[in-house]
Order: structure tokens, then C-alpha cells, then sequence
């Protein structure tokens, strides 16, 4: 049944190889959805809450987000997703080189829904990605309705 548009997915990320890197295996996992590729928070926020193919206003995305970028911490952007109504329920995946245990605990207390660390090695690296394709397989995004 195709009575839902598919969802898109949101991608944060401002280092061009990791972003060539999760897109490919995101990919390699069968995942055909449209990726959109933003390398800073501002462009990314005012994607999600202005654009009018962005999740804010066309509903149902998935965001891949980075927590260090140039212009902003993720967790900001994180907080800002999650403290607007249309966009409250967007799943957020955290894709970070940081495995800091206090930031991790910030990222779920702001409500990621998904906490992945980026093994340095590229092997494993790519691994992880691809496994998040075959979770981003399965999974189910709430549709976009009315403020509640």
C-alpha cells in the first residue's frame, strides 16, 4: 500500500566523506528513499521548518544528524526539532564520533531516537551504516497531522 508518501531522509553532516559514506551504504542496504544532504545546522533547520518539501510542512522524514558541525552543536538542532509540534515526532539518529556517556544522555533526554557512534575504522564504519539501512528498512515514521 502506497497511501503515505515515502519518508525522506534528512542528512547533517559537514565531513563530505562520511556523508559520500553513509549515503553509499544506505544504499548497499536496498534503501531507495530520497536523502537530502545539508553540511551546516542553519541550512538544515530552515530546511526542516520552512521549506516546502521539508518535514515541517510535507511530513514524514528521517534525520541523520551530526554532532559536530561549523555553525552549531547538534544537540541544538536536536532540541530545536524536537521542542517544535510538527516535527516533534521526527526519529532523530545521532551519527557522531562521540561516545562521551554525558553527551550521549543529553541526546536521548532531548529525545534522539537512535545514539550511534562512528567507529573510526572505515570497515566498521560502513558496517554500522549499513545496518542502520536495514533498520531504516523496518522502521515506522509517524505520519504528519495536526498540531496536538
Amino acid at each position: 500500500m502506497t497511501d503515505h508518501h515515502s519518508v525522506s531522509i534528512v542528512m547533517i553532516e559537514d565531513d563530505e566523506g562520511h556523508a559520500r559514506l553513509i549515503e553509499k551504504n544506505i544504499r548497499r542496504a536496498g534503501i531507495l528513499n530520497e536523502i537530502t544532504h545539508f553540511t551546516d545546522g542553519t541550512t538544515a533547520l530552515d530546511y526542516l521548518f520552512n521549506h516546502s518539501d521539508g518535514p515541517a510542512l510535507n511530513g514524514p522524514a528521517l534525520v541523520l544528524l551530526d554532532l559536530n558541525l561549523p555553525d552549531m552543536s547538534g544537540t541544538d538542532i536536536l532540541a530545536k526539532i524536537k521542542s517544535e509540534p510538527a516535527l516533534k515526532r521526527t526519529p532523530v539518529v545521532v551519527l557522531t564520533t562521540t561516545d562521551d556517556k554525558v553527551e550521549i544522555q543529553r541526546c536521548y533526554d532531548l529525545g534522539c531516537n537512535v545514539y550511534i557512534t562512528k567507529p573510526v575504522n572505515y570497515e566498521s564504519f560502513a558496517q554500522a551504516i549499513r545496518q542502520l539501512g536495514l533498520f531504516l528498512s523496518v522502521i515506522q515514521v509517524p505520519d504528519l497531522e495536526g498540531q496536538g
